[in-house]
């Protein structure tokens, strides 16, 4: 600013292009010229009852298929299963909770997980526990969900 307040404008022809970054630049830093091949490379396959294996995956699909009748998101999104377990047997154990001990779906709708998940290829059978502890709250659900519900 000058002294009377106003902004001072000059005007000039142009602005040098900042140095770009080359990976030569770089090589005195320890690292090899292909330092991320090993973040690139492919990982191996999942075992089949680990997470990220084919058979948890699919069971999870079958899990965001199932919509509690009161909210119009999927079971998994809600966060009403807190975990997956799956022997290398096939043998599956969800345990999930209900948002409420009242849900009027309280006795159907474990029946309706058993069913869904004992349907997927590669399961041999399915179980549920229903636990209450911890408790269902809305800090649980997917942001997917939030979004759906208006809450963020």
């Amino acid at each position: 600013m000058d002294t009377d307040g106003r902004i001072a404008i000059e005007e000039v022809e142009g602005v040098p292009a900042p140095p770009k970054a080359r990976v030569d630049d770089a090589a005195g830093d320890g690292r090899s010229r292909d330092y991320l091949a090993g973040f690139m490379a492919p990982q191996p396959a999942a075992a089949a009852g680990e997470i990220g294996g084919d058979l948890y995956e699919a069971v999870i699909d079958a899990l965001k298929e199932i919509y509690d009748p009161e909210i119009p998101v999927n079971i998994y999104d809600l966060g009403l299963v807190y975990g997956v377990d799956i022997t290398t047997d096939g043998h599956v154990a969800v345990a999930m909770t209900l948002t409420t001990p009242n849900c009027p779906v309280a006795e159907s709708m474990p029946g309706e997980v058993e069913l869904r998940v004992g349907s997927v290829p590669g399961v041999g059978t399915a179980e549920v526990n229903l636990v209450w502890d911890p408790p269902w709250d809305p800090q649980k659900m997917s942001d997917e969900a939030k979004l759906e519900l208006g809450m963020l």
